[in-house]
C-alpha cells in the first residue's frame, strides 16, 4: 500500500472513519488516493462526496448519518424523528428533513428524501440536539415533532399525526403547555387540541 494511503487511512481514523470529500482534501487527501482507496476496497463510497473505511464499524442509525453530514441545514422530523423518539409504529421508507425555504436542494444519491421546506421561524423553532457515534445531530424536540406531523398531516397522515399524539401523552415527561406553544407557531392549535381533551 502506498504512503498515501496509509496516511488517508490514518485521517479517516482520526475522523470517526468517515469524511466528506471536502474535509478529506482540506486534510489533505488528494481525489486520487480517495479513488484509489475506493478502486482498492478500502474505502466505501455511500453518496456522493461522503466516504466511509470498509472496515469500520456500522453506524447505529446508518441511514441517517449520510444526511447529517452531507446537509448541515437539516433537521430530522416528521416521521424520522417519531421513530428515533419511539412516538410511531411507522418503519420510515426515507429520511424526513426540514429545511428552512431558502436553502439550496440536497443532492443525494442514498438515502431517499422527503424535505419540508419551512419558514425560518417554523425552521428553527424547537431545534434541539442529539449524539450518536459520537456524531452530533439536529432534531425537532418531541413536542414540536408532534405538532409537525398535524401540519404535514395531508403528506404524512393524520393517523400517523394522532397516534404519535397519544403515545406521546402516555410519556411522563409530556409538557401539554410546551406542545400548545409548538401547535401555536404551526397554526394547528384549534386542530390538536380537542384530541388533547379527548386523549387526557
Amino acid at each position: 500500500m502506498k504512503k498515501s494511503h496509509f496516511r488517508a487511512i490514518e485521517i479517516f481514523k482520526k475522523n470517526n472513519n468517515i469524511l466528506r470529500s471536502q474535509q478529506a482534501i482540506k486534510a489533505g487527501i488528494s481525489p486520487r488516493t480517495l479513488y484509489e482507496l475506493v478502486e482498492s476496497g478500502n474505502l466505501i463510497r455511500i453518496t456522493r462526496g461522503l466516504y466511509q473505511l470498509a472496515l469500520a464499524e456500522p453506524f447505529s442509525i446508518p441511514d441517517i448519518i449520510p444526511v447529517i453530514l452531507k446537509i448541515p441545514k437539516a433537521v430530522l422530523c416528521a416521521v424520522s424523528a417519531l421513530n428515533y423518539y419511539g412516538l410511531t409504529t411507522q418503519i420510515p421508507h426515507q429520511i424526513d428533513i426540514a429545511l428552512p425555504q431558502k436553502a439550496e436542494k440536497p443532492r443525494m444519491d442514498y438515502p431517499p428524501l422527503r424535505i419540508f421546506w419551512l419558514s425560518q421561524k417554523t425552521y428553527l423553532a424547537g431545534i434541539t440536539e442529539e449524539e450518536t457515534d459520537l456524531i452530533r445531530f439536529k432534531i425537532y424536540n418531541r413536542e414540536k415533532t408532534v405538532c409537525d406531523c398535524f401540519k404535514f398531516r395531508n403528506r404524512i397522515g393524520m393517523d400517523v399525526a394522532v397516534e404519535a399524539l397519544q403515545l406521546y401523552l402516555r410519556t411522563p415527561a409530556r409538557n401539554i403547555p410546551s406542545l400548545l406553544d409548538y401547535a401555536k407557531i404551526d397554526r394547528v392549535e384549534n386542530l390538536i387540541k380537542p384530541y388533547i381533551q379527548a386523549l387526557v
